[in-house]
């Protein structure tokens, strides 16, 4: 199959579409639904990532993407019970280990993961997909699918669900290009590779990056090179926690990818473990609930007649203090930039948000002060001196 004719491009009104391959056939074959304009550029850089996360850690890996940047990225390390129950999977036994990737990736903003485009780097296993099955999801993409998995997955969406098969052994040509306004773009592709060598220049006072930081720095890394930027990336245990993505500003970046940051370890505070949901509250209202719960318009959800559709109890306010305290035992946490930092103020928002170890580029003319905050906070930050730029 040398092109697959689409039903529109961006929106609606943009036809004809289609892709194509200029030479050869395309690496793909859909066996389930109709994958439209967006679904395609989201499953072919959330398979790039998760290719290459899989060749940096040798551990299976799962991305969720929505409208071309991830909401989520993470390897199959165990989930703990803690993860396992703000995860919403705690009731599945025997998850396999790409399985807890698609479970991190899920969970770490399911807010953002909503209606997501999936991509796996190893053979959908029956595990996988029953996780898929629960979840409001546009699609996947993965090398393979074991052929229980593939039924399941079938039977979603009433049949409509895409299911995409990629050849993973394909190599796309080193030059690629884009059309912008009748005009076409051409340059090399990125084919950086995100190793120890690229965390070597440590120019803080505090060098020691020990291994599990250096995964979730490559961790982070590699999901900036598939992000729009500009873009920065927290990472703990084995995944994203926290993606800002698209914003013109790093500082507005480290904010809302450390607001993110500290909702996933809200989310695990006795406060909202200890929630008790009506039995009859869907997924998605149950996500939003505790969004509002844990945020600053938290009497959306506690106000007297509304409380009541939500919870069987009504809880407790989670006050500013209380917040405050948890998140000051959030510790260890990893931070990627896909740009240099201008100004030390980014790095005073990590702090709060418990970074320990960054990687970003370096190159400001004010680096002296960034490396003086990092060092006011005993952080320890690597100069990559490469530069991660996706659009």
């Amino acid at each position: 199959m040398k092109e697959l004719e689409l039903k529109y491009g961006c929106n609606p009104n943009q036809k004809p579409s289609k892709i194509y391959m200029n030479e050869g056939e395309l690496p793909i074959k859909v066996l389930c639904g109709r994958p439209g304009y967006i679904n395609f550029l989201d499953a072919f850089n959330g398979w790039q990532l998760v290719k290459e996360l899989k060749k940096a850690t040798g551990l299976p890996a799962a991305t969720s993407f929505k409208h071309v940047s991830p909401a989520g990225a993470a390897v199959g390390l165990p989930l703990d019970e803690t993860l396992a129950k703000i995860y919403w999977v705690d009731d599945v036994e025997d998850l396999s280990p790409l399985a807890c990737a698609y479970a991190r990736a899920r969970g770490a903003d399911r807010m953002s993961s909503f209606g997501d485009f999936i991509s796996l780097s190893d053979v959908c296993d029956v595990a996988t997909a029953k996780l898929i099955k629960r979840e409001v999801s546009d699609g996947v993409i993965a090398p393979g699918y074991e052929p229980e998995a593939l039924e399941i997955l079938k039977a979603k969406k009433k049949g409509n669900y895409a299911v995409i098969e990629i050849d993973p052994n394909y190599e796309p040509d080193p030059i690629e290009h884009k059309e912008v306004f009748g005009i076409v773009f051409e340059q090399g592709r990125n084919e950086l590779v995100i190793d120890d060598e690229l965390l070597a220049n440590v120019v803080t006072d505090n060098k020691e990056i020990p291994e599990e930081a250096k995964i979730d720095l490559a961790i982070a890394l590699i999901t900036l090179k598939y992000t729009q930027s500009n873009s920065v990336c927290y990472a703990k245990g084995g995944q994203a926690i926290g993606i800002g993505a698209g914003q013109q500003s790093r500082i507005h970046c480290t904010r809302l990818a450390g607001q993110k940051a500290d909702n996933w370890w809200l989310r695990q505070s006795p406060q909202v473990l200890g929630l008790q949901f009506v039995d009859s509250i869907g997924r998605a209202d149950r996500d939003n609930s505790i969004d509002l719960y844990i945020g600053d318009e938290y009497m959306d959800v506690l106000a007297e007649g509304t409380w009541q559709n939500i919870f069987k109890v009504k809880p407790e306010v989670f006050t500013r203090e209380e917040k405050r305290a948890w998140l000051d035992k959030m510790t260890d946490v990893s931070l990627g930039s896909d740009a240099f930092f201008p100004f030390g103020d980014n790095i005073e928002r990590a702090h709060k948000s418990g970074v320990k170890y960054i990687a970003q580029p370096g190159g400001s003319v004010r680096d002296d002060n960034v490396i003086a905050t990092c060092n006011k906070y005993n952080m320890a930050m690597a100069f990559t001196g490469i530069r991660l730029f996706h659009h």
